[in-house]
């Protein structure tokens, strides 16, 4: 038996602008037990870019628009602390409680690390916010190559080099990049090998031209590719 639209619960999607946020949304778009009324993105002020991804604001907000959701920002300071972090994230929360009164729950795209799904439970247990992990347990092997052929398109925006060799940073995230992957790295780079910026699929309405910039290298070890929107004069 379905579940009446009306009847679906809303909730906010924690959105770190990559591959596992985008397909936790197409498996909440999916559900009719949910509706998706938000993003939640932790944003570092000064550098305007998602934490941790080093995504643009540009190109986080062409993701909002392209998935029609409107996004709620936690500004973190930069060099924050984890009291300062659960502060910004607990600010953003009674912003989207006054944007979308009654909303409790808010989803998360964590694959299988169960500390960090211990402290997401306990951060938000003590926030009156009760968390949802739609792709918890997946089979990272299985889940990657089902992201790519179910048209999720992203590039590789930043690589930790302790991990994994500098040379994917940039890449797209494809069935080659797969079979490419040392043994030890996660497919999904669960474990902090790599992230991604994610640019179609169908879970977007339309998908987001991009180019790939400079790669800098933060703290000795993080090499970011630096995505940037390609203006429709450059698309030759």
């Amino acid at each position: 038996m379905s579940v009446a639209a009306d009847a679906a619960t809303p909730l906010l999607l924690s959105w770190s602008g990559g591959k596992d946020a985008a397909w936790t949304l197409h498996a909440l778009n999916r559900d009719p037990r949910w509706r998706v009324v938000a993003l939640l993105t932790t944003v570092t002020e000064g550098f305007e870019r998602v934490a941790m991804q080093g995504i643009r604001r540009e190109v986080l907000l062409m993701q909002a628009g392209a998935a029609g959701l409107p996004l709620v920002e936690a500004r973190l300071p930069q060099r924050a602390d984890n009291a300062t972090y659960e502060q910004c994230f607990s600010d953003a929360l009674n912003d989207a409680q006054e944007r979308f009164p009654g909303i409790e729950h808010v989803a998360f795209g964590d694959l299988f690390l169960e500390d960090i799904k211990q402290y997401r439970d306990t951060l938000c247990a003590r926030l009156g916010w009760s968390p949802v992990y739609p792709l918890f347990g997946s089979d990272t092997s299985q889940l990657a190559r089902e992201m790519i052929a179910g048209g999720l398109k992203a590039t590789l925006c930043c690589v930790d080099t302790t991990q994994l060799d500098a040379r994917f940073a940039g890449r797209a995230f494809d069935e080659t990049l797969l079979d490419d992957l040392p043994n030890g790295v996660d497919p999904c780079g669960e474990n902090g090998e790599f992230h991604t910026c994610v640019h179609a699929g169908p879970f977007f309405t339309q998908s987001i031209d991009i180019a790939t910039g400079e790669l800098p290298l933060q703290d000795g070890r993080f090499l970011y590719a630096d995505i940037v929107h390609r203006p429709p004069s450059c698309q030759e």
